[in-house]
């Protein structure tokens, strides 16, 4: 008997904790707008961003002569990406 009570536990207790994490968007909603008269995720608007952002660090860092200056240039317009996408998703959000 006593074997089944602790079996029971580590089933129900990770159960019970996933359940709670997973209730993020539900006091609010998940965050979308509307466009073209559908709703659009904005976590899909700030990869497009992010996106766009690496690639406009890559052709300043090209056209300015700092591409053959900045050691790792793949890495350093990643950042550039992931920090603009980070910053809009969380104005978006109202995180800011």
């Amino acid at each position: 008997m006593k074997r089944q009570e602790s079996n029971s536990l580590t089933i129900t207790c990770p159960a019970l904790a996933s359940g709670i994490l997973l209730t993020g968007c539900t006091s609010r909603g998940a965050p979308s707008f509307m466009l073209f008269g559908a709703y659009f995720p904005s976590w899909l608007l700030s990869a497009i961003v992010g996106v766009a952002a690496m690639l406009i660090a890559h052709r300043v860092l090209v056209m300015t002569g700092w591409g053959r200056v900045v050691p790792l240039q793949l890495w350093v317009c990643a950042a550039i990406g992931v920090v603009a996408a980070v910053f809009l998703w969380s104005s978006m959000t109202g995180q800011f």
